[in-house]
């Protein structure tokens, strides 16, 4: 911009200069024609209103006649500061050798003088030569190439305090920003329990800013990393019960079957203690552990995602034999069976492993058996719609414990709340069978669902149909 301005405002001043030029040579070349002078008489500078520095010349007579484009100074004069005349040195003339009176326009630099802007113009008149000094042109110039330099140097500046004040406030959400994450890095997620991390603050995370999508972006990173963390914590918790609850489990056939066989070894007889009674016991707990490790390794198994078994399944046949071995199990429930569906062209068919699925069915039906009293009425109903195969298991018993329906599917879950069976296998177990029919379920692509409330209680199996798993 400023030097936009310096080269404006000098062609301006330039082209200002060249026309006073012009007229003062038209001046010159009017009042020679006045004039009755000789061939140099430059006695027309005396005219008033001949500025200081004006410049005149007279050429040769013979030179502009002959139509050469050289002409020959003869003569030159300049007005001096007090007004008065005084005529140039032979060098000073030489300076303006080779202008044509055509009227173009020249610079020269004349010497003791400075530079001169000068025109010569003939025509049918007396041809003459006049110039104007371009110092004061030129000392504008300058003063305003100053000046502008002044005033770029200091809007720059200005610019430059104004634009960091401005990117510092700018930036202050990128530092706390920063402070947040740096304070976020020293929280050591390793290990332990971890506290809430901090967030960046509200004002900090507006979305029509950019440092405002960084905060916010950080906050969706921090809120993910929490959670992942929170997952972690729930899983450690999770894998340090289940190991405590398979080692009792574990330990409490193990414990028995190191007591009779040190009591079958000594050399003392136990009263009461028949061997063949004391080897029951033993083949009963080695039965129990060895189911118990196969629930275990089942477990691990799903958990792994290993794929199941897959073919056409029946479920009402499935179903139907299930509740027959029950039946058989629990003589002492009143066991009823159901089937629902929406037409003869609805079968109730679904894709996946039977001995699994019979597996589900067979561990709610125990479940029911072993937590109702004699007479609870069982009821088994099959449903079949066009997506979907439901198999629900209701039972008018006391129904599950509020406290406990959060944690009824997961793993070692018990209604005593207590590890010790107290000597009565039938009235306890491993706390696996729903956690068993839970992942079963899921590995098929369904789900499992419980509502329970006193004299009803009721799982709900649900899966895709065959053709939509």
């Amino acid at each position: 911009m400023a030097l936009a301005t310096v080269l404006v405002q000098r062609a301006y001043l330039l082209g200002d200069l060249d026309q006073r030029v012009t007229d003062a040579a038209n001046r010159s070349q009017g009042g020679l024609q006045r004039r009755t002078g000789g061939a140099t008489d430059l006695g027309f500078l005396n005219e008033r209103g001949q500025p200081a520095g004006t410049l005149a010349a007279r050429f040769a007579a013979g030179d502009t006649a002959g139509g050469e484009t050289d002409p020959e100074v003869i003569a030159a004069e300049v007005v001096t500061a007090d007004g008065l005349q005084r005529t140039l040195t032979a060098a000073q003339r030489a300076a303006l050798d080779g202008i044509s009176p055509d009227g173009s326009l020249h610079t020269r630099t004349i010497p003791g003088l400075g530079t001169y802007r000068v025109t010569a113009i003939g025509g049918d008149g007396v041809p003459v030569l006049a110039g104007l000094p371009m110092g004061d042109v030129q000392d504008m110039i300058n003063r305003l190439v100053v000046v502008e330099g002044a005033i770029a140097v200091v809007s720059l500046g200005v610019a430059g305090c104004v634009s960091a004040v401005v990117i510092r406030r700018r930036l202050r959400p990128l530092d706390r920003v920063a402070a947040t994450a740096v304070e976020v890095s020293r929280v050591p997620l390793d290990r332990g329990e971890v506290a809430a991390l901090t967030r960046v603050p509200a004002y900090d995370t507006d979305p029509g800013t950019e440092p405002g999508q960084v905060g916010a972006a950080l906050n969706r990173m921090i809120d993910h990393v929490e959670s992942s963390l929170a997952e972690r914590q729930r899983g450690e918790v999770r894998m340090r019960r289940f190991l405590a609850d398979a080692s009792h489990e574990l330990r409490t056939p193990l414990a028995s079957i190191a007591g009779y066989a040190e009591l079958m070894s000594g050399d003392e007889e136990v009263q009461g203690l028949e061997p063949d009674l004391a080897w029951r016991r033993v083949s009963a707990q080695s039965a129990r552990m060895t189911g118990l490790v196969e629930d275990l390794l089942l477990l691990a198994r799903l958990d792994e995602g290993r794929p199941l078994r897959s073919a056409p399944v029946n479920l009402a046949t499935l179903v139907a034999e299930a509740v027959w071995d029950a039946r058989a199990a629990g003589a002492d429930h009143d066991w009823q069976l159901a089937l629902r569906l929406d037409g003869p062209a609805t079968p109730a068919t679904v894709v996946g492993d039977a001995g699994r699925l019979h597996q589900v069915v067979a561990n709610l039906l125990a479940n029911a058996r072993v937590h109702t009293p004699a007479g609870t009425k069982v009821t088994v109903v099959v449903e079949a719609t066009g997506t979907e195969r439901v198999i629900r298991v209701r039972d008018d018993g006391p129904g599950i414990p509020p406290a406990l329906l959060p944690t009824v599917f997961e793993r070692f879950t018990r209604a005593d709340a207590s590890r010790s069976r107290g000597g009565h296998d039938r009235d306890g177990g491993s706390g696996l069978g729903l956690a068993i029919a839970t992942a079963i379920t899921r590995a098929h692509g369904g789900r499992i669902d419980v509502h329970s409330e006193p004299g009803r209680t009721e799982f709900t199996v649900t899966l895709p149909a065959e053709g939509n798993a």
